[in-house]
Order: structure tokens, then C-alpha cells, then sequence
């Protein structure tokens, strides 16, 4: 028999090499870095710092650059009064005396909110947002004030303005109803550099000028170009209920040296013959002189000029009545309408500023007049025809 041989056992294979797996951690091979990437690596590191450091100094200066004043003046809407209204609790005008009627409704005088006039405080950042806003102008300050004129002293002119509106007002509204006058002369500006400087002021009532009684603002004039220049001319005063005598000498007018000069201008104060007072004294100007004569017919006559309804308007006014431009015709128009308007009487001089910039649901009827305007309110309630501006 033949014994059985074993077979051969089968050789193992050859053992593949073990490769790592992102499973099985293993040993990673070393990877080849090109020469230059770690360089390149910090440069653009640096480049991305200095980007933003960069912008980060640029931000700043732009925030810097917005705070930094500029010669320029912003006007934008400002408040409304009514005149037939109250205001602080006290009736704005006010009359006693004599009879009054009772009123309805708006009558607003409109104004103008002034920034970076003579005391500055316009920035450079409010600029440019005004320039974006339509009801908004944006001007050179050396096209509203000369450059050496100070805050205080434009807001004297202004308070002097304001008050001779008044006055002008009554003296409109008294003359359209034919009611007698009384008036006095006051200095309305003294001019700088002038002899009158530090010795006349604002508001002074001129009684006598070199001995002579003054009536009217044309007295004055006469009085002083009685003497020669050089002459040491008198005048007495009232200044807060006291009467002064000041002595000015005269000096050659800047524009006719042949001619004595005290360096003042006058202006009429009329009265009425009953006690009128108008308790608004924080605005100044004199473009409100149109609505404050309304205001004062309003209340002296039966008839109801407002009607209840809301009506502004803007508008100086001479004694004998007659309606003259005034400045920021679009911002007080704008004003007018937030303010809830309905009509609007302006200065038929504002016709072409005015085009284009009339908001919606406001009605503008152009006047010339005090008269076209009480004519106007009674065709608006009456459902008449309105003056309107010309076709451009």
C-alpha cells in the first residue's frame, strides 16, 4: 500500500502595503510645498491689513469731514401761527376798546427755519442731506449776509423788521377799513461806523431833532440837512419809556458828501385808536405783515374770514396795502400744506419760484393786494373763480 504524502501547503501572498485611510489614522506621507507660497501667504496678509486699516481711516475722516462747518445756509420749513388763534395761551393778536368779532379756522402766517446763518452751525453732513431734500435750499451765506455781519446784529434787524410789519399791518388793515391812524417814527437801523453808533439804538422814538417837533420820517431828514455837515445835532428820544436827549455830530453821506449824515433810517409806528397787541415775539422778519392784517380785519369785522377752513399764506405789506415779495416761498408753501392747509395767498411776484413746487390738495392764489386777498376769501368760500399765475 502506499502511504498518502501530504500535499504542499499553499505559500501565504505577498503583503500589500498598508495605506491610511481618512478611517484608519495612519502615517501621512510628507506633502511638497512650493518654494515662495509661505511669502505670498504673508503678503497678502499685510495687503488685506493695510485694506483695512485703509478704509477704517477713511470712515473717519468722512465722519470728521461731516462735523466740519461750511459757508453755507440751509433754509427748510418752518413753524406756522395762527393769527386768530392763541399763542402760549394768550390770543396772538389781540384787541380791546373797541367791538370784535368772533373767528373760525386758520389764518397761519408761515415762516422759514434758518441753520448756518451769521452765528454758523451748518455742517457739512446736514448739507448734503438738504441737498437731497426738495423742500430743503441750500445756499452761500455770502448771498443772504455780508461777511461782516454779525448774529447778534441780524436778529436786531430782524426783531426791528418783525415789529414794523406789525405796524405796517395795523396801518393796512386799519386804512382798508377805514378806521383813523396814529403813528410815530422810530429808528429802524443804525448803520455801522456811522456817527449814530452806540448813541442811537433800534426802536428809539424820535420826538425832536434839533429842536423841531417830528411827526413823520421825513421831518427827520429835513431837520438834519438843515445844518452843515459837522454840525452837533440834538435829538431826543424815547427809550423804554424814557425821554433822553443825544447829541450826534453829522458827517459827510458815504454817498453825497455835500450832505450831513447820521448814519440812521426811519420808518413810521402807527397806532390804532384802541389797544391792539400782538403777543408773537420769538420770529422775526417781515413777511408776515399780509397775514397779521388779515387777522386783524378778521376780528374787527362781522363777516368770518377763514370760514372755519384752514387757510396760509406769506406776504409783506406796505400801510397803504399793497403785498411785496418775501424769501423761502417753496419751504413755506411746503410748511403751509404739513400744516394742513388748503389755501394759500402769496405775493404774485412768487408766481415763477413757486411753479412746480405747489404741493398736492393745496390751493395757490397769487395777490398783488390786501384787498385781491379778502377779495380771494370770499371767492374760495363762495366757489368763485381764483386768480391764478400766469402760464409759464
Amino acid at each position: 500500500m502506499t502511504a498518502d504524502r501530504p500535499e504542499p501547503a499553499e505559500a501565504d501572498p505577498t503583503p500589500e502595503p498598508s495605506v491610511p485611510t481618512a478611517e484608519e489614522p495612519g502615517t501621512v506621507e510628507p506633502r511638497s510645498v512650493e518654494p515662495g507660497t509661505s511669502r505670498r501667504r504673508r503678503q497678502r496678509s499685510r495687503r488685506t491689513t493695510a485694506l483695512v486699516v485703509s478704509a477704517m481711516s477713511l470712515v473717519v475722516l468722512l465722519a470728521v469731514a461731516a462735523l466740519l462747518p461750511v459757508p453755507y445756509v440751509r433754509l427748510s420749513p418752518g413753524p406756522t401761527f395762527n393769527v386768530i388763534g392763541e399763542y402760549d395761551g394768550t390770543p396772538l393778536i389781540e384787541i380791546s376798546g373797541t367791538p370784535t368779532y368772533p373767528t373760525s379756522g386758520n389764518l397761519d402766517m408761515t415762516t422759514v427755519s434758518e441753520s448756518g446763518g451769521p452765528r454758523g452751525g451748518l455742517t457739512l453732513g446736514q448739507a448734503l442731506l438738504s441737498w437731497t431734500n426738495s423742500e430743503d435750499a441750500v445756499l452761500p451765506r455770502e448771498l443772504l449776509y455780508p461777511d461782516d455781519v454779525t448774529g447778534d446784529e441780524v436778529e436786531q434787524e430782524n426783531a426791528v423788521a418783525f415789529s414794523t410789519s406789525q405796524s405796517d399791518a395795523t396801518a393796512a388793515a386799519l386804512n382798508h377799513l377805514g378806521i383813523p391812524l396814529e403813528q410815530d417814527v422810530l429808528i429802524a437801523s443804525v448803520a455801522k461806523g456811522s456817527p449814530a453808533e452806540g448813541k442811537l439804538e433800534p426802536r428809539d422814538q424820535i420826538l425832536q431833532v434839533d429842536g423841531r417837533e417830528i411827526a413823520a420820517p421825513e421831518d427827520v431828514g429835513e431837520a438834519v440837512r438843515a445844518r452843515p455837515v459837522g454840525s452837533d445835532i440834538a435829538v431826543t428820544v424815547r427809550r423804554d419809556g424814557e425821554e433822553k436827549e443825544v447829541v450826534v455830530t453829522s458827517a459827510p453821506n458815504p454817498d453825497d458828501p455835500e450832505r450831513p449824515y447820521l448814519g440812521i433810517t426811519v420808518a413810521a409806528l402807527y397806532q390804532a385808536p384802541f389797544t391792539l397787541t400782538f403777543s408773537l415775539d420769538d420770529v422775526g422778519g417781515p413777511s408776515a405783515g399780509l397775514m397779521f392784517s388779515l387777522g386783524i380785519i378778521d376780528k374787527l369785522t362781522p363777516e368770518d374770514l377763514a370760514d372755519g377752513r384752514h387757510v396760509a399764506g406769506t406776504g409783506t405789506i406796505t400801510p397803504d396795502g399793497k403785498v411785496g415779495p418775501i424769501g423761502g416761498i417753496r419751504q413755506k408753501l411746503a410748511g403751509a400744506r404739513g400744516a394742513g392747509a388748503e389755501l394759500f395767498l402769496m405775493p404774485v411776484d412768487h408766481c415763477a419760484e413757486a411753479a412746480g413746487h405747489v404741493p398736492d390738495g393745496l390751493t395757490v392764489v397769487p395777490v398783488a393786494t390786501l384787498a385781491e386777498a379778502v377779495d380771494a376769501l370770499d371767492a374760495w368760500h363762495a366757489g368763485g373763480t381764483l386768480p391764478t399765475c400766469p402760464a409759464s
